[in-house]
Order: C-alpha cells, then structure tokens, then sequence
C-alpha cells in the first residue's frame, strides 16, 4: 500500500540537478565574463600590466634619438641630453647634458662594453664634435672635434657607431675615421676603393662595415680593424644593382644584414627588402619586401634566422603575420597569424627562442604576442591593461618589457610586467 512518501532516490535528484544547472549557469556567467575581462588586462595569466612609466617629453626633435640597455640601466637619448633610468623602478639615476647651445645630432645604434657614442653640434651649425659615454653611469669618456679633411669645407658627422671596441666616425661624404672608443686615440682612416663615398657604416668584432656610394649604385665594403685596409667590396645587389637614392640601413652586422626601402614598391615607400651577406661579402638571402610576403615593415635577427612583420592586404583589412627565413638560403621556416584585422604593426624583438611582438589594434585592443623561434607556435597572447602601447622599439630586463618611444608628448620609456 502506498504510503505517499518519497523514495529515498528521490531525495538527492532535485539537489543534484539544481547543483548542475547551478554549475552550468556560473559556468555561462564565468564563460562570458572571461571574454569581456580578457580583453581589458584584468583577467591573471593572460594580461600584462604597467610597473613604471617615465615623464612625458613635452618638446622633441627628429635628431639624435637612440635607446640602450646597459646592465640594469635603462638609457635614451633625445637632441638635448642622455638620460638613464633605473630598469627596474624606472627612477631618474643620471643625465648627460652637451655643452650649453649644442644639440646632439646623431647617435650610435649599438652601445659596445656599455660605451655609446654621440655627435653635437652648435645650434645652426654642422655636427662637429663626437663624444663617448659610458652609460652605467654617464660619464663622458673623451671627445674630439671633427676637423675638415679634403674634399670639406667644414667638418660634419653624419654617421656614428661602436664595435670590437672601435669608435667609428662616418665625416660627411669624405671619410670613415676610426677610433679607440675607451680612450679616444685615433686608429686610422679608412682607404676607400677609387670613385666612393660612404653612406653609412657599422663595426664589428672582426671588421668594420661601410655601406658605400660608388658612382649611381650602392656596395658594402668591409675593412681590417687593425689597419682600416679595404678587405673586399661586393654590389648590394649583383644582378640589378641598388640604386644611390636608396635608403639602407644595417640591420645586424654579425651577421651582416642590410634593410633596403623599396621606394617603388605600390605598397609604401617604408616597405624593406633584406639582404643577407656571409663575413666575406658573399650573398646569402634575398627576401622581397613585397609581393609573396606582403609588405615587411620591421625586422629582427637572431640564431641565423630573420624574422619579419608582413603586412597583406585582406578582403576587408590589412592582416599581419610573422614570417621567419633561415638567413643563408632566404628558405621560409614558419609564418604565423600577428594581429589580425584592424591592427597596426608594432614593435618585434628576437630574443634566444623567442619571438615578441606588439600589436597596436584599433580594434581588439594592444596585445603582445610570444612565438617559439624554432617552430612558430604560439606561446603567449597577452591583453594590454593600460593604452595606447605605440612603440618604436622594444627592450626586456628580467621579467620587464620595456616600451621604448621618442617624439613630443609621449613617454620615452614605460615598463610592464605579466600579470
């Protein structure tokens, strides 16, 4: 006979199932929660937040721009003074300031045992004067003032940059004049081949580098750091040549990689096409700036390998990806989506296995996107807590990313960290 009470089974049915919709629902709430959080920084191993930022530059000039990363002091330099900073709390340590109504005009890309070197110059006047500083504390080591040599009618740096312990000074058009860089002592001159000039230069630990203009086209000369004899000189480009009006820069001196602006590219006039050269001036890669590989817009060497940003045009917007090339066949070794629709390219740095890159989206917020420099795979996608990230360069201390910027109106240096 039914005595109307519930079986014992039945007791845990109703709890259980409101246990399971209640997991479902918080399981929803928490799903969509994620995707709103995620993409604000707020949501813990898949953001990076800000640390320290430094003051903003209220003026700024074009010239004498440069970055470095010397033990743990972080350094910029800007048309009226050098100035390094704590790396890890972003506090002010010291500042170099070039004698009253001088601007520094040029500066070294590289800063070689922790030396970097600057050129300045009287206000309206020509850069005429080279200083070396050594940056884990600002202390001016020596300078020297450029005199005319044949050929000038008044002394002017174009070009500096530090290597294999050598101070190297491009002179106007005329001379690639080389130095002790700890102690200023001249070395020697450069003997340029018959009928060149030089564009640019760079030092390396087993030779120094010239990019030269040598009657309507471009070579890359290579000379004894001993001596400043002429080692060899090769064509930038063997077949098609590169013409005077081209603008190239080194991209990596060992090895040796030059990024050539394709000004007739239908993409941009920034568009680089690489060029890869063995330590005896032999050719390696050639990698188009377009076409195949879309538009490349930024470059970073490491391990023998290049990595670039490419730019295609989508069905709706631009797309990245990051492409890598084995650098002495030019062979493509992996490609992977970077920012995606609505995206501008941001900074690229290579570093031991990995790959960073900046990512400035419109659309999707900024981001920063780690790569296995091997294989390709992604190993991080991290969202931005605090924007605009814009970055003309990247440095890492520690566990710091360290965004580097110059212009008026933004902060030369702000720090994140992974959160």
């Amino acid at each position: 006979m039914a005595t109307g009470t519930s079986s014992p089974a039945s007791w845990w049915r109703r709890p259980l199932a409101y246990l399971v919709a209640g997991i479902v629902v918080l399981g929803f709430t928490g799903g969509i929660a994620y995707v709103l959080l995620s993409s604000t920084g707020y949501v813990p191993f898949v953001s990076i937040k800000q640390v320290w930022e430094t003051p903003v530059d209220r003026k700024a000039a074009k010239h004498g721009n440069g970055a470095w990363l010397v033990g743990d002091t972080v350094v910029r330099s800007r048309y009226d003074a050098v100035t390094g900073f704590d790396a890890g709390s972003g506090k002010k340590r010291w500042e170099y300031l070039p004698p009253r109504r001088t601007e520094i005009c040029a500066a070294s890309t590289v800063a070689d045992d922790s030396v970097a070197l600057i050129a300045y110059s009287q206000k309206g006047k020509g850069c005429d004067t080279v200083a070396a500083l050594d940056l884990t504390e600002g202390r001016e080591l020596w300078r020297t003032a450029v005199v005319p040599v044949k050929g000038e009618e008044a002394a002017s740096v174009r070009d500096v940059a530090t290597g294999g312990g050598l101070a190297v000074v491009q002179q106007g058009a005329v001379a690639v004049r080389v130095f002790d860089l700890r102690t200023g002592t001249p070395r020697w001159q450069a003997a340029l081949p018959k009928g060149c000039t030089p564009y640019t230069t760079a030092a390396a630990t087993k030779q120094v580098l010239a990019v030269l203009t040598c009657g309507d086209e471009l070579k890359l000369a290579a000379f004894d750091p001993a001596d400043g004899k002429e080692r060899w000189t090769v064509p930038l480009d063997d077949r098609r040549g590169v013409s005077a009006e081209t603008e190239v820069t080194f991209e990596s001196v060992e090895p040796i990689v030059l990024g050539v602006s394709d000004g007739t590219s239908v993409f941009s006039p920034t568009t680089l096409t690489a060029l890869a050269f063995g330590p005896d001036g032999r050719p390696q890669a050639h990698i188009e700036g377009s076409g195949e590989y879309g538009r490349i817009s930024d470059m970073a060497i490491a391990n023998g390998r290049l990595f670039a940003v490419a730019t295609y045009k989508g069905s709706r917007s631009e797309l990245e990806q990051i492409v890598a090339f084995d650098l002495a066949s030019g062979d493509e070794l992996w490609r992977e989506g970077g920012g995606g629709g609505g995206s501008d390219p941001g900074a690229l740095r290579a570093e031991g296995d990995r790959v960073l890159f900046l990512v400035d989206s419109h659309r999707y917020g900024d981001r920063m996107l780690v790569y296995d420099a091997a294989t390709g795979e992604e190993e991080e996608d991290r969202k931005f807590r605090e924007e605009p990230v814009a970055s003309q360069d990247l440095l890492t201390y520690k566990d710091l990313l360290i965004v580097v910027r110059w212009g008026e109106g933004v902060r030369p240096f702000t720090a994140y960290e992974r959160w």
